[in-house]
């Protein structure tokens, strides 16, 4: 699934190429990409695009009201703009420049949803790409993501130095920190030498803070790579892949040596999901000053 910096590439091309424009059309192929508004999207034809917003792994488009346009990509979504007869189109939209947009998603785990934008608790914009302090009623439940501006550090090391889940676990919770999936995890974890066996409750202080700053490291070079691409399901608007899967220490690295210490990466599955980390270097502790 696109985690973090695979979505905010996306955000920003579509920003590039949405903003000002007016939508003339709006097609929508088979039910399924529409779920959640199975009126469609019609509302949308004749709107003119302000914002194109992303909070966590969500992407949201403003027209100047109230009504918005959210999109999840789910396992395998893309945007994609003219170029191409591309397989498994699920929506197309149509610009007053007569340039086409086009939503794809080959594992239709993804979806595009009309909803009404409402007040940020916190009175900060909603997300990456406007200064709207407003999210969609669907997203108000996801958390800032370390990128955030608006991301306050102290609750969250309050929060997860008092779960018994472990901290692979805590990563992946969205209602605390977005973004963030299986890829970043296990390289944020690496990065900060810490055990993602580990309960939060056992974290230290100090080692929650360069949790977070590992997680802003990470997270800001796979940016600025254009994120990770392993197959072709993620590429950005303009079809390019991201080339961070290079820079990677931990994920999808189990059997080979680590990259610090030498010793052999271990792949485990840790409550349903995979963890891929070193043993020698991000040892286990099982209480607080161990």
């Amino acid at each position: 699934m696109p985690e973090l910096p695979e979505v905010e590439s996306v955000r920003r091309g579509l920003a590039h190429h949405l903003a000002g424009r007016r939508i003339t059309d709006v097609r929508t192929m088979g039910s399924r990409v529409i779920r959640h508004s199975p009126a469609g999207l019609g509302e949308f034809i004749g709107q003119r695009v302000t914002d194109v917003v992303r909070r966590g792994k969500f992407l949201w488009v403003t027209f100047g009201g109230a009504r918005t346009l959210v999109a999840h990509l789910g396992m395998s979504g893309q945007f994609r703009l003219d170029g191409g007869d591309f397989r498994h189109t699920r929506a197309e939209f149509t610009l007053d420049d007569h340039v086409r947009l086009f939503f794809v998603d080959q594992r239709t785990f993804g979806y595009l949803a009309a909803d009404t934008l409402i007040p940020t608790p916190d009175g900060a914009p909603g997300g990456a790409g406007t200064h709207l302090a407003a999210v969609p009623a669907r997203v108000a439940h996801i958390a800032r993501d370390p990128l955030d501006p608006a991301f306050d550090v102290v609750p969250f090391a309050v929060s997860i130095r008092a779960s018994r889940s472990t901290i692979k676990q805590l990563l992946l919770d969205q209602k605390r920190v977005s973004g963030v999936g299986n890829i970043y995890a296990d390289e944020a974890l690496w990065h900060a030498q810490l055990n993602p066996h580990q309960r939060g409750r056992t974290l230290q202080e100090a080692e929650a803070y360069r949790l977070v700053e590992a997680l802003r490291d990470v997270l800001g070079a796979a940016l600025k790579a254009g994120g990770t691409s392993f197959d072709e399901l993620y590429v950005n608007v303009n079809g390019e892949s991201g080339y961070f899967a290079r820079s990677l220490r931990a994920y999808g690295r189990a059997g080979l040596p680590c990259q610090r210490c030498g010793n052999l990466m271990r792949r485990d599955v840790i409550g349903g999901r995979s963890a891929t980390y070193c043993r020698a270097c991000q040892p286990l502790r099982r209480r607080v000053g161990q």
